[in-house]
């Protein structure tokens, strides 16, 4: 647990304390937020907040996590290395995306096709290493299977097994960027899945089939490690919305929103709850389906479902104040992490 601790409490030093100076950097530079013109009408008072914030979010976790092993002289693990690779590649995919809506003033950034192609590049590397690296046990980060409390089924062999992690990463990357439309909203909803994501990692630890076999116990790598991961990005998060929180003095941006989905799509895959993360990450699914459907059912009838998507937007045209649609927004989270990790904990209740 000491490593849990130390990851968490130096990333949140780091993101609480190195955020407003980012914010002065930026305001200083000029690295304002540029506003949709179609986008509801408060928020072009938004217009020029420094953004980019998702930079010190993700230094401020890749340092606690190692403080934390520094701090335990102990080496980090394959499954931390390569989820941490996961977080950082799409945050640099974020960052070029942001400085480039930056640098050309416009609220579009890397074009759509240049975009996918660096989630895809950093997700097909991330996808061939998961399922290498084995430890004394012959257990390696990730098997060619599909997982919702653990593995199940058989192999689906690399080459679908890549498809399917090319997918949760990309998709839920984007669910994150989506959800990441009101000040705050991204930062609450991704924080508690974090928190779920540790909680995890400790029962998967205390639950290992290296410990004790058992037909509940878990064939997980580095469950630990992964759990150090999480507290590490939470504590990052918690510090950064301090200042993110309605209203935002700084917007994390694409470098922190994919950054954000990358981390929670690398942490499913290692912990083996990929389908699980669907629940735990329900408010981004959700926002995400709004967008699906919005955009599908426009096509065919030329009409739109809601007043606008993504769905917190559709709320803001229907009158609610931002803070209030953050706020049950966030409650949602909790709603949808909280039945996510009943779940996961429902097969240890007793059996009658």
């Amino acid at each position: 647990m000491m490593d849990v601790l130390v990851a968490a409490a130096v990333a949140l030093l780091l993101s609480m304390l190195g955020t407003p100076l980012a914010i002065r950097l930026f305001s200083r530079r000029g690295y304002g937020q540029n506003i949709r013109e179609e986008g509801p009408s408060g928020h072009h008072e938004k217009r020029g907040t420094p953004t980019m914030g998702g930079t010190v979010l993700v230094i401020a976790a890749l340092i606690g996590f190692a403080c934390s092993h520094l701090a335990t002289w102990t080496p980090p693990t394959a499954s931390a290395v390569l989820v941490l690779f996961l977080m950082a590649g799409l945050g640099t995919v974020g960052f070029l995306d942001d400085f480039i809506k930056i640098y050309k003033q416009r609220s579009l950034g890397l074009r759509s096709g240049a975009k996918a192609l660096g989630q895809l590049i950093v997700g097909a590397v991330f996808a061939v290493l998961v399922v290498r690296f084995p430890n004394a046990y012959s257990i390696t980060p990730a098997e060619t299977r599909l997982s919702f409390l653990r593995d199940f089924g058989p192999s689906v062999g690399l080459v679908v097994f890549t498809i399917w992690v090319l997918i949760m990463i990309v998709g839920f990357s984007n669910a994150v960027n989506l959800t990441d439309g009101l000040d705050g909203l991204a930062s609450g909803a991704t924080g508690v899945v974090l928190g779920a994501y540790v909680l995890i990692g400790n029962w998967q630890l205390r639950n290992s089939c290296l410990n004790q076999l058992g037909p509940s116990c878990y064939w997980v790598r580095d469950p630990l490690d992964l759990a150090v991961v999480a507290a590490a990005v939470l504590g990052a998060l918690v510090g950064f919305l301090w200042w993110n929180a309605p209203p935002a003095k700084i917007f994390m941006g694409d470098t922190g929103s994919l950054a954000l989905g990358g981390v929670l799509a690398g942490l499913a895959i290692t912990t083996r709850t990929q389908f699980l993360l669907f629940i735990l990450a329900g408010l981004c699914v959700i926002i995400t389906a709004s967008v699906i459907i919005q955009v599908g059912f426009f096509k065919m009838t030329g009409r739109r479902v809601f007043r606008m998507a993504p769905l917190q937007h559709h709320f803001e045209l229907a009158g609610w104040a931002e803070t209030t649609i953050v706020v049950r927004f966030w409650l949602i989270a909790g709603l949808c992490a909280a039945a996510g990790l009943g779940l996961f904990y429902v097969e240890w209740m007793p059996k009658q």
